[in-house]
């Protein structure tokens, strides 16, 4: 039995590695949810509870249920009331607590939304039903030319500060890399009362289908390409906050996973290559992640943690924008390629 010391510590929660399941349909399941654990997650982020379905299931709910007795009553028959209807908060309730019933790994519940409405009460309720963190993913789009990127800030720290004030468990927020002072916006986070930062949320683009002139949306699994911009910005964090960093989008490997590290990340969740490969493949992470260490003469994770971050790598700069320009005056073109 290896002899690798893999544990990091992520919001607070003592874990068994830096591999975490990041919220997708695979925790739906008690099954995939074993098969992570059991492959090497050291903790589950469950699917999210999106905000935009819950209003929704809300106005159905009144339409046929609470109203139906409004009308003709020879029709109210048509629209019986079911005691077993389940909202989605309920269903998302019982799944987390069975989640927390049959794993052993802590469980971190996935809250997505914009607003205010309802949020702090959920909170509380997934608190209540055992959950062990809550990641909070306010997936906001700013489209409106008249609002301001510090009024944008202000919703998310508005919503965070009223979060903070009703839950004593962890807090992460998962946060898109789109904001013009992102490094000022982490330690405005962690003074709000974050534990720790996602980094970053992967929003699914439109594209424009050329033959029939229309505008679609298709799921795209992320590439290791895709890591490269929050390696860069755990890089930049690491040491200057004291939040939690957790890496996503793109983490698909070992190779992966080390960099993250080396950079200064906590852990690193993912999500393609498991729904890809199925959860087993977790296992075959974990264990080239042993591999690597045993191969480098370390013994533990903690190691390797921010090595190469900004703060501790040799060349620091090779974060700046004078690397930047270093590697446009350096490129050659290809012969016959006129400037």
């Amino acid at each position: 039995m290896s002899g690798i010391d893999l544990s990091t510590t992520y919001l607070g929660l003592k874990l068994s590695s830096p591999l975490v399941a990041s919220a997708s349909p695979l925790s739906r399941s008690l099954d995939s949810s074993r098969q992570l654990e059991d492959a090497g997650a050291s903790a589950i982020v469950m699917y999210s509870l999106f905000e935009e379905e819950l209003r929704q299931q809300e106005e159905e709910t009144a339409r046929f249920m609470i109203n139906q007795g409004i009308g003709f009553g020879e029709a109210d028959s048509f629209l019986p009331f079911d005691s077993r209807y389940q909202h989605g908060l309920d269903q998302y309730l019982e799944q987390l607590a069975e989640l927390k019933k049959a794993l052993h790994i802590p469980v971190i519940a996935s809250l997505n939304g914009t607003s205010l409405d309802g949020w702090v009460e959920h909170g509380k309720l997934l608190q209540d039903a055992g959950a062990d963190a809550l990641e909070l993913n306010v997936y906001y789009l700013s489209a409106d030319i008249n609002e301001s990127g510090a009024a944008v800030e202000a919703r998310y720290l508005e919503l965070l500060k009223a979060l903070r004030e009703s839950v004593d468990i962890p807090i992460a927020m998962k946060l898109s890399p789109y904001f013009s002072g992102l490094a000022h916006f982490v330690k405005s986070l962690e003074q709000a009362g974050a534990d720790g930062v996602v980094l970053f949320n992967r929003f699914y683009q439109p594209d424009i289908d050329l033959d029939d002139l229309q505008v679609t949306s298709q799921l795209q699994w992320s590439r290791s390409s895709d890591a490269q911009l929050p390696l860069r910005w755990v890089a930049l964090l690491y040491g200057k906050v004291k939040l939690s960093l957790a890496t996503t989008s793109g983490v698909r490997s070992a190779d992966d996973v080390l960099k993250m590290i080396l950079a200064g990340a906590d852990v690193s969740q993912m999500c393609s290559i498991l729904l890809e490969k199925g959860p087993a493949y977790l296992e075959n992470i974990n264990n080239e992640l042993i591999d690597w260490l045993e191969e480098h003469e370390y013994d533990s994770i903690h190691e390797i943690k921010g090595h190469l971050s900004k703060q501790r790598c040799a060349n620091p700069n090779i974060f700046e924008r004078s690397n930047y320009i270093h590697l446009l005056d350096g490129y050659t073109p290809a012969q016959g390629v006129r400037g």
